[in-house]
This record gives structure tokens, C-alpha cells and sequence, in this order.
């Protein structure tokens, strides 16, 4: 994979990209989510689509802040997010992480940020319908039992359901739908900034809860489109194996 360039090269060139990639923070500094963003970029050189990144320039979208209620510390990081669009003249943005693409599409606008947002599953899902991706029969998840949970950011908040299907579908994928799913599906248990504090009292963890449900389907895989969520079922599906061994 070739350099990917900043948003400042362009900007001395006096270019202007297609695309923004927002990598957001899971993105930049979590192990599993940064192989969705290599992979991401890489796609998007292979077709040769012309995009950029922030790089130093990126900050947190402020959406953990907002929903731990810390309303003032989400403003300040929204309003310098703004200012750091606007002054580019950014007006396409994709991201891979459900929540930046939620904050930055319905809640900078409160703030003048208004630009058109993507999440990468609409991006990729685009290009393969204008005919500039083109899937390989036979791939590697080709004819794969597995099985997709619908983050909250994506669907229930968003109504985005069907996009990542059709990907997995044109993946050849076998889809063995959870008994939760849709408009009905469970959060992973990180939402509402959950992520970053200890369990409240309760009977039992919601991931552990979603990933019993996984483990129904018999499926081989579980995908996902958010990187919180991924977290949250690898931890729930671990813990599931530990209690098993232990009965």
C-alpha cells in the first residue's frame, strides 16, 4: 500500500480529494479496527479512487463525551472538528466506526457542520453497484456460514440494515440471520460511552447475552460493522468459552 496522503498535501497542491476517510479513534489506535482501515485504504487505492485523511489533524468526534455527559468537553471537540472541515472546504466524508459517522452526519449540523457522510459500507456497496468494485467469485468467506449483527449507531438509529447484507451477499456469503436482528437487534453493550466505564448490576453482560445468540446460529463467523461492537462480541464470545470449559 502506497503513502496515503493528508488533507494539508492536498491542500498545497491545491487539490481537492473525492473523498475525506475520517479514520476515527478506534481507526487509528485499536489493533483490530486499524486492519479495517489498512484494508479500507487499500481498496480504495487498488480502484484508484482519489482520497485523503487528516492525520494529526483528526480529533475525537466527541461522541463519547456527549453520551458519558460531558456536554461541554463534545462541543469543543465538535466545533474544532468544524473548523478543521470547513477551512479544507471538506464536503464528502466516509468513516468505518457507526459512531463517528452518526455524530458527524446528525449532530454537527447543531454547529454548522454540514457535509454529506458515509459509512464505508454505503461507500463500498456504491462502488459496486456504479461497477468500480468488482468482487472475485469464490473469495475467501465465498459459500461461509456467518452470521451479521446490526449495530445500534447503523440501524436502529440510522435505518441502515440491508447495505451490509448486500455486501456479504455479493461475498457469496451464507447469512444465518440472529434470532435478535434488524429493527429488533440487541445492543453489544458499549454504547451510550458503556464502553469506557465498569458494569452496572445485573444478571448477566449483554455481550455475553448476544454472543449465546451467535452461538445458536452454528455460524463460523460473526460479522460486524462497527469496531466497538466487534470488540464487545470477541469479549462476550471469550467469556462464553471460559464458562463453558468451567461447567
Amino acid at each position: 500500500m502506497s503513502e496515503i496522503k493528508t488533507m494539508t498535501q492536498f491542500a498545497a497542491d491545491g487539490k481537492m480529494p473525492e473523498v475525506l476517510f475520517w479514520v476515527g479513534c478506534a481507526g487509528s489506535f485499536d489493533p483490530r479496527a486499524k486492519k479495517v482501515t489498512q484494508a479500507f485504504a487499500k481498496i480504495l487505492q487498488t480502484i484508484g479512487i482519489d482520497f485523503a485523511i487528516l492525520g494529526n489533524e483528526e480529533t475525537c468526534t466527541g461522541d463519547p463525551a456527549r453520551r458519558a455527559g460531558n456536554e461541554f468537553l463534545f462541543q469543543m471537540l465538535a466545533i474544532q472538528n468544524i473548523e478543521t472541515l470547513n477551512g479544507y472546504c471538506i464536503k464528502k466524508i466516509v468513516t468505518t466506526c457507526p459512531h463517528c459517522f452518526n455524530t458527524i452526519k446528525n449532530e454537527y449540523p447543531q454547529y454548522e457542520g454540514h457535509f454529506d457522510v458515509m459509512h464505508h459500507t454505503e461507500y463500498l456497496q456504491n462502488l459496486i453497484e456504479t461497477g468500480k468494485l468488482k468482487i472475485a467469485k469464490n473469495g475467501p468467506i465465498s459459500k461461509q456460514q456467518l452470521t451479521y449483527h446490526d449495530s445500534c449507531y447503523m440501524g436502529r438509529v440510522n435505518g441502515v440494515y440491508e447495505i451490509p447484507r448486500k455486501i456479504l451477499m455479493s461475498l457469496q456469503a451464507d447469512i444465518r440471520e440472529l434470532t435478535n436482528c434488524r429493527s429488533g437487534s440487541l445492543c453489544c453493550g458499549a454504547g451510550g460511552a458503556q464502553m469506557f466505564k465498569e458494569d452496572e448490576p445485573g444478571d448477566k453482560r449483554i455481550n455475553l447475552e448476544r454472543a449465546e445468540e451467535i452461538a445458536e446460529t452454528k455460524s463460523g463467523v460473526v460479522a460486524a460493522n462497527c469496531p466497538f461492537c466487534i470488540t464487545m462480541l470477541q469479549d462476550g464470545m471469550k467469556n462464553r468459552m471460559k464458562l463453558w470449559f468451567m461447567i
